[in-house]
């Protein structure tokens, strides 16, 4: 299991080890990022293989919505850091008990990430056309 500290991010805060940063506010609570939110944790690592693994995990856990259920608050959402301390390190150890498995399913949701970008990509293309064409009616 990788060895890491979660703090809570202070802003312009420099890292110099390897880390990621976890959305703490909102409905969108548990949203990893290399780039720093206002409102976040930072998940700092040994070495650049655990921040990577540990990466897929959250980005998992925060599309299945994992961390509905910890958050608290009436009118804006949020994590509490001993809760997601206490899940996540143990959702981790968890998930990475298998490793193989681990590697099989990072390399499925890099390829879906990347086939995502490409439709999406395609979807402006289509829409720029349509704009040119209908453009030429205009005229």
């Amino acid at each position: 299991m990788p060895n890491f500290i979660v703090k809570t991010h202070q802003k312009d805060k420099v890292y110099v080890q390897p880390h990621l940063f976890i959305l703490n506010k909102g409905l969108n609570s548990g949203k990893p990022q290399k780039e720093p939110f206002t409102n976040s944790f930072v998940v700092i690592f040994q070495n650049e293989d655990d921040t990577e693994n540990v990466f897929w995990i959250t980005y998992s856990l925060w599309k299945s919505k994992f961390w509905h259920r910890n958050l608290v608050g009436s009118v804006i959402p949020f994590l509490r850091k001993d809760d997601f301390v206490k899940e996540f390190s143990a959702k981790v150890e968890e998930l990475l008990s298998d490793f193989e498995e681990h590697r099989k399913n990072v390399a499925a949701l890099k390829l879906l990430e990347l086939k995502e970008k490409q439709f999406h990509e395609n979807i402006n293309l289509i829409n720029d056309l349509r704009r040119v064409i209908i453009y030429r009616y205009c005229k």
